[in-house]
Parts: structure tokens; sequence; C-alpha cells
């Protein structure tokens, strides 16, 4: 039987790597070699023990990891073309959802596969479910009916880890968000998502583009990516300055889109604040237990304000990013954004030089990736 490297998450701050069978491949189901993971934000709020792995049955050591790409080690006798009737075989690069909707609940039948409330019931503790369901591994089990996608030759590795969550992610949230060609559109946070959205809505014709982060080279690196303007919170150290500085740039109006990535819920309100009148606040990054934001109710009354929750996003976003991302490789470096490198076995240095709270620079990394 096949075996492979896991790191399974035991408590915050604490990875252990083990050896762990993969499972037997279904005629419908695909084994994939995972060629690389990123560490995401929400990972390390699973690190930081800010956040309980959502999965079923008895909590136990659980493999993180979500944000990820990988070709293909063996396919299914079934199974001969990707979701978009694209020719598959053994070796193929291929992207796919970190989530796994059910196609037979309320929300399925409405064509809502991102709001599916079973989507992760593949995922658990590695002592009751087999382990082939999560990123920071070797191997990732694509079942019977998963969503999968051939990455085109052209994109390079650094490009497509990310896609099926930091990039999928922020377009699904601007096209929710109802962003249109001429809009402007503030950014909390410029990480992995915050500079994804920046190059999505450029491509997506804003005319404004403010990318708000207290980290420089992330800042930079998003006025790369489309920012028209960034501001630093280190040097626009109070909220309302910044507020005024999202109107002046706009017209005094506010943003028409606010998206939300950096998730802390401190930053909400000030977001909110940022909008015109009958803007859009895209929710994304408060995913954490307990994240409660105090907002004056009334603003997003006398405001009419749309206040969009957003947790994944539907399939058929993950080829609309590969399109994007050939499109535009040579436009944007999104490359970039994948600054750091390191083996699985290394995962605990990766996380700890991944942390960011309390830091204004990063030693130049913006997102790293473990290869496995």
């Amino acid at each position: 039987m096949k075996t492979g490297k896991a790191a399974v998450f035991v408590k915050p701050y604490e990875f252990e790597i083990t050896e762990l069978p993969t499972l037997p491949i279904d005629s419908d189901g695909i084994l994939v070699k995972i060629t690389s993971s990123a560490i995401c934000g929400t990972d390390l709020h699973y690190w930081r023990g800010e956040l309980k792995p959502k999965a079923p049955g008895k909590p136990g050591p659980i493999i993180l990891g979500h944000e990820m790409t990988g070709k293909i080690d063996s396919l299914g006798s079934n199974i001969t073309t990707d979701s978009m009737g694209q020719k598959l075989k053994e070796g193929d690069r291929v992207a796919f959802p970190y989530f796994f909707p059910c196609r037979r609940c309320y929300n399925c039948m409405r064509l809502e596969f991102n709001n599916c409330p079973n989507r992760f019931r593949f995922r658990g503790s590695i002592n009751e479910l087999p382990y082939c369901n999560g990123g920071f591994a070797e191997y990732y089990y694509l079942f019977p009916g998963h969503f999968v996608f051939k990455v085109p030759d052209e994109l390079p590795e650094e490009a497509t880890t990310s896609v099926n969550c930091a990039l999928s992610q922020v377009i699904y949230g601007l096209q929710q968000g109802g962003m249109k060609i001429g809009d402007s559109v503030v950014i909390q946070g410029a990480g992995g998502l915050g500079i994804n959205a920046a190059a999505a809505a450029s491509e997506m014709g804003a005319a404004n583009i403010i990318v708000i982060d207290g980290i420089e080279n992330r800042l930079e690196l998003a006025r790369k990516c489309g920012a028209t303007h960034t501001i630093n919170i280190n040097e626009i150290t109070d909220k309302n300055e910044r507020i005024e500085h999202v109107k002046k740039i706009t017209n005094q109006r506010g943003a028409d889109v606010g998206l939300e990535v950096v998730g802390y819920p401190g930053v909400v309100a000030e977001g909110i604040s940022m909008l015109r009148n009958g803007g859009s606040y895209v929710e994304i990054g408060n995913i954490w237990d307990n994240s409660d934001a105090t907002i004056d109710m009334s603003k997003l009354v006398w405001g009419m304000t749309k206040l969009i929750g957003i947790a994944h996003y539907d399939p058929y976003i993950i080829p609309v990013a590969l399109d994007f991302l050939v499109r535009t490789q040579t436009k944007f470096p999104l490359t970039n954004i994948i600054s750091h490198k390191f083996a699985l076995d290394e995962i605990s240095e990766a996380f700890q030089q991944s942390e960011w709270i309390g830091k204004n620079s990063t030693s130049g990394l913006t997102r790293a990736i473990l290869v496995p």
C-alpha cells in the first residue's frame, strides 16, 4: 500500500510529521500528488488556537491546509476528463475546490454549492477519517463527484498554488459585491487575498483600488498588482484620517465596494465608514470564533449599505481564475506573492516566519508554500 507524509496539527503551535497510507482509488476518484500548499491566513488562525477546525466527528489531530495544487497520481478507471470536459491523464496538473458540496441538499439543489452545509464532511481527525483530506501532506484524495480542473501548461506553480482559495475567493467576492467598471474599491489587508483582489479589481475595470495594510513590502507588491493607492496604517495611524483619505480619493463619495480580508473584527466599522451611500461591504476575513464586531446599525440603514458575508465560492470560479492568470501573467507579478518555499518537514519554521502579528515587516515574506 502506498504511503505518504503528512504534517498533523496536534495543538496550537505544534505539528507532527507522520507517514500514513493513502486511500484506495474508487473508479470515479482521483488521488492527487500535492506539489505545493500555501500557508493561508486561515491556517495561521488555526495555528494560534483562535479557530477550531470545523470537521465532523470527534475532535483530534487533523491535517490542515487547503490552498494547494498538484498533479494526478492515480486516476479512477471511469475518469477521462475534468469538470470542463478537457482530457485528463496521470501526471496532469490540476486545481480543485478544497470543499466538496454534497449535491443532495436544499442549497445544492439551488446551485449554491458554496453554501452547502455538508461541504466539509470528508474532513476530520486522522483517528476517524482517511488522511488524504488536508493540504499539508503529500497526497490529497478527490472523492467521486469532486470538481477538478486541468491547469494550463503555461502557468507556473507559483501562480496556481493559491487559485483554489485566495484568487477564487476574491473574484467571487467582488462579483457578489456588485463591482462595476469605473468603481472605487477599498481592500483591507494586503496578504495573499488582498493582493489578488487588487489585481482582480483592476482587470474587472475598477478606477480606484485602495489597499490598506501595515506591512510596507506587501503594499509595494499590491501597487505592482493593480492598487492605485495604498494606505500604511503605521503612517496614518488614526482611523478617522484613513477614512477621510479614502473619501478624498473618491471625490468625497466613498468607495463603491469594500473587501475585508485582514481577518480582525476591529477593522469592520472603519471599512463600512469608507463606503459611499449604497455601497457594498464584502466580509471575507473574519472567520474565527467569537470575532465580534461593534457596528452602528443606523449607519447601515442610513447609508443603505449592503453587508455581504462570503465563505468559499461557486466552483465555476476556478476556471475563471485560471483564465485570468493566463491573460495577466505578464501584467501583474502575482507569482511574487509566493515569496518563500519550505519542505513539509519545515512546517513549524514556515509558520513562525509567516506570523505577522506585532510586525511591520516580514523580512520580505508575503506568502509561504510547503513543497512536499
